[in-house]
């Protein structure tokens, strides 16, 4: 099982957040985010979005980590990339 982190660059919320990615399945990426206890609703897409105070811990887990390019090269390249609907102009 690998699956993927960038470093803590997005802000959101008052925080900042990495992405947790798999390259390989879905089933893989929840599994491993429950087994950091990273609750499902974290789940956007095709990413877990991952506080800072977490992204330690989910390396010590085994995320291997990578830089943001990579995350979204690793989910094109697996076909596990899952784009927002846009919803046009309004």
């Amino acid at each position: 099982m690998t699956v993927y982190i960038d470093p803590p660059e997005w802000p959101g919320h008052g925080r900042m957040w990495s992405h947790l990615v798999s390259d390989v399945s879905y089933e893989e990426l929840h599994a491993f985010a429950e087994e950091l206890g990273v609750p499902r609703r974290a789940f956007e897409r095709d990413h877990y979005d991952i506080p800072a105070h977490r992204y330690p811990d989910a390396v010590r887990a085994g995320a291997v980590e990578v830089g943001s390019r990579e995350v979204v090269r690793l989910l094109y390249g697996s076909g596990l990339r899952r784009r927002k609907k846009w919803a046009g102009p309004r």
